[in-house]
Formats: structure tokens, C-alpha cells, sequence
């Protein structure tokens, strides 16, 4: 059935495409509906997948031919002290573990973002344990702009023909 909507609505003369609903139960079958799906969908009109927002499931998607996504994980996380850091478990650190009470560093060493820039681990720990609404701002800002920066890359990576050893460099 995802084969002939897919043949169906790319008929429709749309500028580009969404897919959604049910997935799977697991990312094997979501990877398996996306196989199913993309070859009947146009290359040269964006192919849009809702829902997605784990770093392993986006270089997973983008070679399945997905070209942007959108999830809430990264706002969600981030009310929660939740940041993306590459080179961590799962990519992300919890800012309200004690070991960042007094860490002066940035979030992430390599990001460039304006929470960064501007506020230490230890600021942003003190803002989230006294529940003050600029934590989850600051911490808005930095996951947004990791998976912003995160997406640079990738399409730089496609344009140089090197994803899979982006992917590796990610260590995914």
C-alpha cells in the first residue's frame, strides 16, 4: 500500500512530500517502509519525514532518501536539562547531574551556538536547579542549532560524495 500512495501522490503534481503515520514498531521497519516508499516519491522534490529526531535515525533516513524532518525530541530535551554533544552516550549529556555543578565549560567544547558561546555547564545547571525559564531557552537554542550544524554536515558530506565516513566520524 506505501508503494502504490507513493505512486498515487507523486502523480498529484505536489512540491514535495510527507511521510507519516505508522512506521513500524521498530527503526528496522521504519527503515523497511522508507525502501518501500521513497523510489516512487520524485528525487527532485523534497521528501519530508515526520517524527524523526534521534542523530543514528537521521544519517539512517537521509540515505534512505528523506531530505528534512521534524521532531519535538530536541525542544522536549532540552525543557528537561537534556543536550546533544557529540561523542557522548546517545549524544546527549543531563546538565542536572552533579558532575556539571561546577564545570566551567561550554556544553560542547566544538559548538558554536549562543548558550556556548556565552554560559559555562555550571550556569546552565543553576538556571535548570532554580527553575528559572531561561534553562530551558538556553537549552533550546544549543539542541536546535547541534541538529542545524549536524545537518551542514551531512549535506556537505552528500556533496562531496562522503556520508558514510561522516557517519563514521560520528561513530555511528
Amino acid at each position: 500500500m506505501r508503494q502504490e500512495s507513493g505512486s498515487f501522490i507523486a502523480s498529484q503534481g505536489f512540491d514535495g512530500f510527507a511521510i507519516g503515520g505508522s512506521l513500524g514498531r521498530s527503526k528496522e521497519e521504519m527503515y523497511q517502509v522508507l525502501e518501500w516508499t521513497v523510489p516512487h516519491l520524485p528525487q527532485d522534490k523534497p521528501r519530508h519525514l515526520l517524527g524523526i529526531g534521534e542523530i543514528e535515525d537521521i544519517f539512517e533516513v537521509v540515505k534512505c532518501g528523506i531530505d528534512l524532518f521534524d521532531c519535538v525530541a530536541p525542544t522536549r530535551m532540552a525543557r528537561t536539562g537534556t543536550l546533544f554533544v557529540k561523542g557522548t552516550e546517545r549524544f546527549r549529556i543531563h546538565i542536572l547531574n552533579a558532575r556539571f555543578k561546577d564545570d566551567p565549560g561550554p556544553i560542547d567544547e566544538d559548538c558554536h551556538c549562543h548558550t556556548c558561546c556565552n554560559y559555562s555547564r555550571a550556569y546552565l545547571r543553576h538556571l535548570f536547579a532554580a527553575k528559572e525559564p531561561s534553562a530551558i531557552r538556553l537549552a533550546t537554542i544549543h539542541n536546535l542549532h547541534f541538529l542545524e550544524s549536524l545537518m551542514r554536515q551531512i549535506r556537505t558530506a552528500i556533496r562531496e560524495n562522503r556520508l558514510e565516513a561522516l557517519k563514521r566520524e560520528w561513530e555511528i
